[in-house]
């Protein structure tokens, strides 16, 4: 059996409500779940939440809330491997037994559920820890530049100021959409990024909506592509 978890916290700052926030005409959480749903890779679909109005919206497409996450876990300092662990624990403890776990970020119009068969395959196929995509970053990271309180620049590795850039090896970010793991790995509080596959996907898809501006060019990108 696998498991898919949403962990979709109600406290959001930068973006009020954004997980439930309308993105081209429903909820963005939506899209999460229908490509969960779409996958037809999940036992279970269910959405770790603090909060009833998430979860209410979460049940009106299609998930399961079965309990609501404790308050120690969904401040703004809780990483993801804990959400996941507690989802995992407190299911299991109702004696349903999973496999392979996926979470599932809730603001991902993007995604693709092809992506999600993919990945659990290479999973399932190699000696990895996790299986998640990642995106090509726009520009070398070895030119990257700091600024001082005076708008002054240096570069953060100037052994490379002077490098071509298509002489530098190119470097990949995560793309902040979701991760497969074997149960085990997900109880053991294995560092994500570390042992695993990333699998990559254009740069347009890998869009972390943090702040009013992700949102914005995210809409855009979705109106363009309709």
């Amino acid at each position: 059996m696998n498991l898919c978890v949403i962990p979709a916290r109600g406290g959001s700052k930068r973006i009020p409500r954004k997980n439930i926030r309308p993105f081209a005409g429903k909820p963005i959480i939506a899209y999460a779940i229908r490509a969960a749903q779409k996958s037809e890779l999940f036992s279970k679909i269910i959405v770790s939440t603090d909060d009833e109005e998430i979860a209410k919206v979460s049940q009106d497409f299609g998930a399961e809330v079965p309990f609501l996450r404790p308050p120690e876990l969904a401040d703004d300092y809780t990483p993801t491997v804990p959400i996941i662990a507690h989802a995992i624990k407190n299911l299991e403890s109702n004696k349903m037994r999973f496999q392979y776990v996926c979470c599932i970020y809730p603001c991902v119009p993007f995604l693709k559920f092809e992506d999600l068969q993919i990945t659990l395959s290479i999973l399932q196929s190699e000696k990895i820890n996790y299986s998640f995509p990642v995106s090509e970053y726009p520009s070398p990271i070895q030119r990257a530049l700091k600024m001082d309180q005076k708008g002054l620049v240096e570069p953060f590795y100037p052994e490379f100021e002077t490098t071509r850039t298509q002489d530098l090896n190119p470097a990949y970010q995560d793309a902040g959409q979701f991760y497969w793991g074997r149960k085990e790995t997900w109880l053991s509080t294995t560092k994500i990024h570390t042992g695993s596959f990333g699998f990559k996907i254009s740069k347009w898809r890998a869009i972390d909506i943090d702040n009013n501006e992700d949102w914005l060019r995210a809409e855009i990108i979705q109106n363009a592509i309709k």
